[in-house]
Protein backbone atom coordinates (compact mmCIF):
# COMPACT_ATOMS: atom_id res chain seq x y z
CA UNK A 1 0.00 0.00 0.00
CA UNK A 2 0.93 3.70 -0.76
CA UNK A 3 0.93 6.16 1.18
CA UNK A 4 -0.20 8.90 -0.13
CA UNK A 5 -0.30 8.68 -3.94
CA UNK A 6 2.40 11.10 -5.26
CA UNK A 7 2.22 14.23 -7.94
CA UNK A 8 3.73 13.83 -11.24
CA UNK A 9 7.76 14.86 -10.80
CA UNK A 10 10.21 16.28 -13.31
CA UNK A 11 12.45 14.44 -10.49
CA UNK A 12 15.02 12.01 -10.65
CA UNK A 13 12.84 9.04 -8.85
CA UNK A 14 15.04 6.95 -6.49
CA UNK A 15 13.79 3.82 -4.85
CA UNK A 16 14.87 1.60 -1.70
CA UNK A 17 14.15 -1.53 -0.48
CA UNK A 18 14.61 -2.05 3.28
CA UNK A 19 14.58 1.87 4.18
CA UNK A 20 12.61 1.97 7.09
CA UNK A 21 15.69 1.84 9.78
CA UNK A 22 19.12 1.98 9.57
CA UNK A 23 21.83 2.47 6.23
CA UNK A 24 18.46 2.47 4.36
CA UNK A 25 16.49 5.26 6.06
CA UNK A 26 19.97 7.14 6.01
CA UNK A 27 20.06 6.54 2.01
CA UNK A 28 16.82 8.07 1.63
CA UNK A 29 17.77 11.22 3.80
CA UNK A 30 20.69 11.80 1.73
CA UNK A 31 19.26 11.35 -1.62
CA UNK A 32 16.41 13.73 -0.55
CA UNK A 33 19.36 16.42 0.91
CA UNK A 34 20.08 15.78 -3.10
CA UNK A 35 19.04 18.45 -5.82
CA UNK A 36 15.88 16.76 -7.22
CA UNK A 37 15.28 13.79 -6.13
CA UNK A 38 12.21 11.90 -5.18
CA UNK A 39 12.57 8.72 -2.62
CA UNK A 40 10.20 5.79 -2.80
CA UNK A 41 10.83 4.58 0.73
CA UNK A 42 9.93 0.54 0.66
CA UNK A 43 9.59 -1.68 3.80
CA UNK A 44 7.92 -4.94 4.56
CA UNK A 45 6.06 -3.90 7.76
CA UNK A 46 4.08 -1.04 6.59
CA UNK A 47 3.53 0.67 9.73
CA UNK A 48 6.87 0.81 10.16
CA UNK A 49 7.54 2.34 6.78
CA UNK A 50 5.13 4.97 6.80
CA UNK A 51 6.16 6.19 10.28
CA UNK A 52 10.19 6.06 8.37
CA UNK A 53 8.35 8.36 5.78
CA UNK A 54 6.72 10.46 8.55
CA UNK A 55 9.81 11.02 9.90
CA UNK A 56 11.63 12.18 7.07
CA UNK A 57 8.78 14.51 5.93
CA UNK A 58 8.77 16.14 9.57
CA UNK A 59 12.29 16.55 10.05
CA UNK A 60 12.85 17.81 6.15
CA UNK A 61 9.96 19.47 5.76
CA UNK A 62 9.45 17.66 2.15
CA UNK A 63 6.76 16.17 0.62
CA UNK A 64 9.07 13.92 -1.86
CA UNK A 65 9.12 10.83 0.08
CA UNK A 66 6.66 8.12 -0.71
CA UNK A 67 5.96 4.78 1.01
CA UNK A 68 5.09 1.43 -1.02
CA UNK A 69 4.63 -2.26 1.14
CA UNK A 70 7.60 -4.50 -0.44
CA UNK A 71 8.66 -8.31 0.78
CA UNK A 72 11.27 -8.97 -1.61
CA UNK A 73 10.81 -12.72 -1.25
CA UNK A 74 7.10 -12.13 -2.49
CA UNK A 75 6.73 -12.12 -5.91
CA UNK A 76 3.15 -10.61 -5.49
CA UNK A 77 4.76 -7.85 -3.39
CA UNK A 78 7.09 -6.99 -5.69
CA UNK A 79 4.42 -7.08 -8.93
CA UNK A 80 2.90 -4.26 -7.02
CA UNK A 81 5.70 -2.38 -6.12
CA UNK A 82 6.44 -2.09 -9.94
CA UNK A 83 2.88 -1.24 -10.95
CA UNK A 84 2.93 2.02 -8.68
CA UNK A 85 5.77 3.03 -10.13
CA UNK A 86 4.86 2.62 -13.79
CA UNK A 87 1.51 4.34 -12.54
CA UNK A 88 2.68 7.22 -10.68
CA UNK A 89 6.04 7.81 -12.42
CA UNK A 90 6.79 6.26 -15.34
CA UNK A 91 10.05 5.72 -14.78
CA UNK A 92 12.74 5.00 -12.49
CA UNK A 93 16.01 7.03 -12.00
CA UNK A 94 17.73 5.22 -8.92
CA UNK A 95 17.26 1.31 -7.50
CA UNK A 96 19.16 0.64 -4.11
CA UNK A 97 19.05 -2.98 -3.09
CA UNK A 98 19.53 -2.65 0.25
CA UNK A 99 16.95 -5.01 2.22
CA UNK A 100 18.30 -8.12 3.60
CA UNK A 101 18.41 -10.85 6.92
CA UNK A 102 21.85 -11.70 8.17
CA UNK A 103 20.64 -15.59 8.36
CA UNK A 104 20.92 -16.53 12.40
CA UNK A 105 18.47 -17.15 14.93
CA UNK A 106 19.40 -14.82 16.98
CA UNK A 107 20.63 -11.16 16.18
CA UNK A 108 23.63 -11.71 18.53
CA UNK A 109 24.92 -15.15 18.58
CA UNK A 110 27.18 -16.25 15.81
CA UNK A 111 28.69 -13.23 15.22
CA UNK A 112 31.92 -14.14 16.61
CA UNK A 113 30.95 -17.96 16.93
CA UNK A 114 32.91 -20.82 16.10
CA UNK A 115 30.95 -23.41 14.17
CA UNK A 116 30.21 -26.71 15.04
CA UNK A 117 31.61 -29.83 12.80
CA UNK A 118 28.16 -29.58 10.90
CA UNK A 119 26.57 -26.47 11.22
CA UNK A 120 27.73 -22.60 11.43
CA UNK A 121 27.01 -21.22 15.08
CA UNK A 122 23.12 -20.10 15.57
CA UNK A 123 22.37 -20.86 11.90
CA UNK A 124 19.47 -23.26 11.11
CA UNK A 125 18.95 -24.45 7.32
CA UNK A 126 15.32 -22.41 7.68
CA UNK A 127 17.16 -19.55 8.64
CA UNK A 128 19.75 -19.96 5.62
CA UNK A 129 17.17 -20.46 3.20
CA UNK A 130 15.31 -17.12 4.22
CA UNK A 131 18.68 -15.35 3.95
CA UNK A 132 18.88 -16.41 0.29
CA UNK A 133 15.64 -15.97 -0.54
CA UNK A 134 15.74 -12.20 0.82
CA UNK A 135 19.36 -11.40 0.28
CA UNK A 136 20.02 -12.94 -3.64
CA UNK A 137 16.79 -14.09 -4.91
CA UNK A 138 15.10 -10.93 -3.31
CA UNK A 139 17.48 -8.54 -4.94
CA UNK A 140 16.83 -10.63 -8.36
CA UNK A 141 13.38 -10.35 -8.17
CA UNK A 142 13.20 -6.35 -7.61
CA UNK A 143 15.82 -5.63 -10.02
CA UNK A 144 14.61 -8.13 -12.44
CA UNK A 145 10.74 -6.12 -11.79
CA UNK A 146 12.26 -2.99 -12.18
CA UNK A 147 14.45 -2.87 -15.23
CA UNK A 148 12.38 -1.74 -17.88
CA UNK A 149 11.39 1.46 -15.83
CA UNK A 150 15.47 1.91 -15.26
CA UNK A 151 15.69 1.69 -18.95
CA UNK A 152 12.97 4.55 -19.34
CA UNK A 153 15.98 7.09 -17.38
CA UNK A 154 18.30 8.69 -19.12
CA UNK A 155 20.71 8.00 -16.49
CA UNK A 156 19.71 4.77 -14.34
CA UNK A 157 21.36 3.72 -11.82
CA UNK A 158 21.36 0.10 -9.47
CA UNK A 159 23.08 0.24 -5.98
CA UNK A 160 23.18 -3.21 -4.69
CA UNK A 161 24.54 -3.22 -0.69
CA UNK A 162 26.95 -5.97 -0.41
CA UNK A 163 28.94 -6.85 2.80
CA UNK A 164 32.48 -7.22 3.48
CA UNK A 165 31.27 -10.71 3.37
CA UNK A 166 30.38 -10.28 0.33
CA UNK A 167 33.91 -10.77 -1.45
CA UNK A 168 34.45 -14.10 -3.31
CA UNK A 169 37.56 -15.08 -1.27
CA UNK A 170 35.07 -14.97 1.57
CA UNK A 171 34.02 -18.47 0.12
CA UNK A 172 37.24 -20.96 0.55
CA UNK A 173 35.92 -23.48 -1.81
CA UNK A 174 38.58 -22.98 -4.92
CA UNK A 175 36.01 -24.70 -7.56
CA UNK A 176 33.70 -21.45 -6.81
CA UNK A 177 36.08 -18.79 -6.59
CA UNK A 178 37.62 -20.05 -9.90
CA UNK A 179 33.88 -20.81 -11.65
CA UNK A 180 32.48 -17.02 -9.96
CA UNK A 181 35.68 -15.45 -9.90
CA UNK A 182 35.58 -15.59 -14.58
CA UNK A 183 33.78 -11.97 -15.29
CA UNK A 184 34.36 -13.59 -19.11
CA UNK A 185 32.29 -16.74 -18.28
CA UNK A 186 30.14 -15.91 -15.32
CA UNK A 187 26.33 -16.61 -16.36
CA UNK A 188 23.27 -16.51 -13.72
CA UNK A 189 22.83 -20.01 -14.03
CA UNK A 190 26.55 -20.70 -12.19
CA UNK A 191 25.14 -18.33 -9.39
CA UNK A 192 22.06 -20.26 -8.79
CA UNK A 193 23.97 -23.47 -8.92
CA UNK A 194 26.38 -21.92 -6.37
CA UNK A 195 23.44 -21.09 -4.35
CA UNK A 196 22.13 -24.28 -4.82
CA UNK A 197 24.85 -26.87 -4.13
CA UNK A 198 25.37 -24.46 -0.68
CA UNK A 199 21.85 -25.08 0.18
CA UNK A 200 21.75 -28.56 -0.08
CA UNK A 201 25.21 -28.80 1.46
CA UNK A 202 23.91 -26.97 4.22
CA UNK A 203 20.81 -29.45 4.44
CA UNK A 204 23.01 -32.40 4.37
CA UNK A 205 25.87 -31.17 7.26
CA UNK A 206 28.62 -31.23 4.76
CA UNK A 207 29.32 -27.30 4.83
CA UNK A 208 32.84 -28.29 6.29
CA UNK A 209 33.62 -30.97 3.97
CA UNK A 210 32.57 -28.97 0.57
CA UNK A 211 34.35 -25.78 2.27
CA UNK A 212 31.69 -23.64 2.38
CA UNK A 213 32.30 -20.53 5.42
CA UNK A 214 32.54 -21.70 8.54
CA UNK A 215 30.84 -18.50 10.16
CA UNK A 216 27.94 -16.49 8.79
CA UNK A 217 27.82 -19.16 5.76
CA UNK A 218 24.34 -18.23 4.13
CA UNK A 219 24.96 -14.52 5.09
CA UNK A 220 28.18 -14.57 3.27
CA UNK A 221 27.07 -17.07 0.26
CA UNK A 222 23.99 -14.46 -0.14
CA UNK A 223 26.23 -11.70 -0.53
CA UNK A 224 28.65 -13.56 -2.43
CA UNK A 225 26.02 -13.45 -4.91
CA UNK A 226 24.75 -10.58 -5.20
CA UNK A 227 28.08 -9.29 -5.94
CA UNK A 228 28.38 -11.71 -8.32
CA UNK A 229 25.16 -10.92 -9.97
CA UNK A 230 26.04 -7.38 -9.76
CA UNK A 231 28.84 -7.91 -12.59
CA UNK A 232 26.00 -9.83 -15.01
CA UNK A 233 23.22 -6.89 -14.64
CA UNK A 234 26.37 -4.08 -15.43
CA UNK A 235 27.40 -6.77 -18.83
CA UNK A 236 24.00 -7.39 -19.57
CA UNK A 237 22.71 -3.79 -18.99
CA UNK A 238 25.24 -1.35 -20.43
CA UNK A 239 22.64 1.81 -20.17
CA UNK A 240 22.47 1.06 -16.27
CA UNK A 241 25.35 1.69 -14.21
CA UNK A 242 25.11 -0.73 -11.76
CA UNK A 243 28.02 -1.00 -8.96
CA UNK A 244 27.76 -2.81 -5.35
CA UNK A 245 29.34 -1.64 -2.41
CA UNK A 246 29.61 -2.74 1.50
CA UNK A 247 28.96 0.15 3.80
CA UNK A 248 31.59 -0.74 6.12
CA UNK A 249 30.75 -2.08 9.69
CA UNK A 250 27.96 0.01 10.66
CA UNK A 251 26.25 0.26 14.05
CA UNK A 252 22.40 -1.31 12.65
CA UNK A 253 20.26 -4.09 14.07
CA UNK A 254 21.56 -6.42 11.51
CA UNK A 255 24.97 -6.90 13.69
CA UNK A 256 22.89 -5.70 17.24
CA UNK A 257 24.57 -2.45 16.80
CA UNK A 258 28.24 -4.04 17.40
CA UNK A 259 29.66 -1.82 14.60
CA UNK A 260 31.90 0.82 14.54
CA UNK A 261 30.65 2.96 11.61
CA UNK A 262 27.37 5.11 11.92
CA UNK A 263 24.73 4.90 9.28
CA UNK A 264 25.80 7.87 8.10
CA UNK A 265 29.17 6.87 7.52
CA UNK A 266 27.33 3.81 6.04
CA UNK A 267 25.59 5.68 3.75
CA UNK A 268 28.00 7.50 2.01
CA UNK A 269 29.23 4.49 -0.81
CA UNK A 270 25.67 4.02 -1.55
CA UNK A 271 24.73 7.42 -2.00
CA UNK A 272 27.93 8.31 -4.03
CA UNK A 273 27.07 5.26 -6.55
CA UNK A 274 23.71 6.80 -6.81
CA UNK A 275 24.24 9.73 -8.16
CA UNK A 276 27.46 8.83 -10.17
CA UNK A 277 27.82 11.00 -13.03
CA UNK A 278 27.37 9.63 -16.74
CA UNK A 279 29.91 8.08 -17.61
CA UNK A 280 31.11 6.34 -14.73
CA UNK A 281 32.17 2.52 -14.51
CA UNK A 282 29.56 -0.29 -13.65
CA UNK A 283 30.17 -4.04 -12.48
CA UNK A 284 32.87 -2.75 -9.94
CA UNK A 285 32.85 -3.40 -6.11
CA UNK A 286 33.55 -0.78 -3.96
CA UNK A 287 34.60 -0.85 0.03
CA UNK A 288 32.66 2.12 1.52
CA UNK A 289 33.49 4.77 -1.46
CA UNK A 290 36.80 3.82 -2.99
CA UNK A 291 36.91 1.30 -5.59
CA UNK A 292 37.82 -2.85 -4.09
CA UNK A 293 38.09 -6.26 -6.34
CA UNK A 294 35.49 -8.54 -5.53
CA UNK A 295 37.67 -11.49 -5.95
CA UNK A 296 40.50 -10.85 -3.69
Amino acid sequence: MENPLPKPTPNKVALVTGANKGIGLEICRRLLSSQRVTVVLTARDEGRGVAAVQKLRDSRATTGVFFHQLDVADSSSVASLADFVRAQFGKLDILVNNAGVLGRASETQGLAGESTNSLPAGETYEKAEECLETNYYGTKRVTEALIPLLLKSQSPRIVNISSYYGKLQRIPNEGIQKEIGDIDSLTEEKIDEMVRSFLNDFKEGKLRTNNWPARLSAYTVSKVAMSAYTRIIAKKYPAICTNCVQPGYVKTDLNANSGILSVEEGAEGPVMLALLPDGSPSGLFYDQTKVSSFVA
